[in-house]
C-alpha cells in the first residue's frame, strides 16, 4: 500500500460555473479556491488544466469531480451545459492516479454531516435526529436531488433525478403554469419551476394569468426586485416559488422518512432568505394529508456553506480512498 495523498483536488461543476480547490484531506480544508464560467473553456480537461497551472498543483493526481448531471458509467454528459467525457480518457489525459466523478448533489448530500451551525439555518419546526436518513434539493441553474443514509460509521448517498418527476399544480394558479409549461415543453418537471429558468417561466405565468403586460426578465433581476419590494408580481413570483419548494421538499421527506432532516441548497434560495420566513414554504411541507403531523416532525434547512458541493467532493472522496476500495 502506497501512502494515502496529503491534497487532493476537488470541483464543482453546474451548468453555469465550475468550482475548483484544493483539500487536505486530513482535516477536508479547502484553499486555493477559483470560479470559471465553463463557457470559457472547450471541455472540463480545458478547465481543470487551467486551474492547476494557474495554481501550481500540477503535482497533485488525486481528483473528485462532483458534476450537474447523472453519472452512471464511463461517459458523462452534462444536462445543462454542452461538455461531456470519458472518464478514463480524462484521467489518462491529465495523468492522473485516480479520478473520482460523482453528481454534483451526491456531494452536496455527503457534505450535510460536515455543516455547522453557522452553516445552515432552520427553517420552521422538527428537530433533526442523528443517524436518520438525510434529504437535499436544491434551485440553481436546474434542480438537483439527493438521499443520504448514515449506515455503520459511514454515509451513502442516494443521487437521483427527482428533479425531473412529474410537478403537481395544486390550486388555479398553479394549474395555469402547469398549463403554459406543459405546451411549452410536454412534461412539467420541479425543475421547471425551481431553478434560474424556473423563477423566470412563473414570472411570465403570473403575468399571463393576471392578465399584466410585463416584460421578460433575468431570474437575477426578478430576484432584485422580489428582495426590494419594486415589484408585486416578482414578490408573488418568489411566493410561489417557495409555496412549491416546499411542497416538492415534503414529498422528499416522505420518500425515506428524512428524520435527519431536509436541506434546501443552490444557489438561489439564499439569496432570497428574507422573503422565506413569511412564505408557505414550511406550511406546504407539511400540507400532506393524514402524514401532516408526520412531516411537522422533520426540520429543514437552508444550506449557506459557500462551498457545499466541494466540501461533499472532499468528504467522499477522504471516505473512498479510506475504505481500501482504491489501492494506495
Amino acid at each position: 500500500m502506497v501512502k494515502q495523498p496529503s491534497h487532493a483536488i476537488v470541483a464543482d461543476i453546474g451548468g453555469t460555473n465550475a468550482r475548483f480547490s484544493r483539500v487536505a484531506l486530513d482535516t477536508l480544508a479547502l484553499d486555493n479556491v477559483a470560479v470559471y464560467p465553463c463557457a470559457q473553456f472547450a471541455t472540463l480537461a480545458d478547465a481543470l488544466t487551467h486551474y492547476m497551472q494557474q495554481q501550481s498543483l500540477t503535482d497533485i493526481k488525486h481528483v473528485a469531480i462532483a458534476i450537474a448531471c447523472p453519472v452512471n458509467g464511463d461517459h458523462v454528459s452534462m444536462t445543462n451545459f454542452h461538455w461531456q467525457f470519458s472518464i478514463k480518457a480524462m484521467q489518462q489525459q491529465l495523468g492522473l492516479a485516480a479520478l473520482n466523478v460523482i453528481n454534483d448533489f451526491t456531494a452536496v448530500a455527503m457534505c450535510l454531516p460536515a455543516l455547522s451551525s453557522e452553516q445552515k439555518i432552520k427553517v420552521g419546526a422538527g428537530t433533526a435526529q442523528t443517524g436518520k436518513p438525510m434529504a437535499v434539493l436544491g434551485a440553481g441553474t436546474g434542480l438537483g436531488v439527493a438521499h443520504l443514509l448514515p449506515v455503520d460509521g459511514r454515509f451513502i448517498a442516494l443521487p437521483g433525478e427527482g428533479g425531473h418527476v412529474d410537478w403537481a399544480a395544486q390550486n388555479e394558479q398553479e394549474w395555469f403554469i402547469n398549463q403554459m409549461l406543459l405546451k411549452e415543453y410536454g412534461h412539467v418537471s420541479p425543475e421547471r419551476l425551481l431553478s434560474g429558468p424556473g423563477l423566470e417561466a412563473i414570472y411570465k405565468a403570473l403575468a399571463l394569468y393576471r392578465q399584466q403586460v410585463a416584460e421578460p426578465l433575468s431570474a437575477a433581476e426578478i430576484a432584485r426586485l422580489a428582495l426590494s419590494g419594486q415589484s408585486s408580481l416578482a414578490v408573488d413570483t418568489v411566493q410561489q416559488f417557495f409555496a412549491s419548494l416546499g411542497s416538492v421538499a415534503g414529498n422528499l421527506a416522505l420518500t425515506l422518512s428524512t428524520f435527519g432532516g431536509v436541506y434546501i441548497a443552490g444557489g438561489i434560495v439564499p439569496k432570497l432568505l428574507p422573503l422565506l420566513a413569511d412564505s408557505e414554504f414550511r406550511a406546504r411541507f407539511e400540507a400532506k394529508g393524514r402524514f401532516s403531523a408526520f412531516n411537522r416532525q422533520i426540520a429543514t434547512y437552508v444550506v449557506t456553506a459557500e462551498q457545499p458541493g466541494l466540501v461533499g467532493a472532499a468528504v467522499y472522496l477522504n471516505q473512498f480512498l479510506a475504505s481500501n476500495e482504491y489501492g494506495i
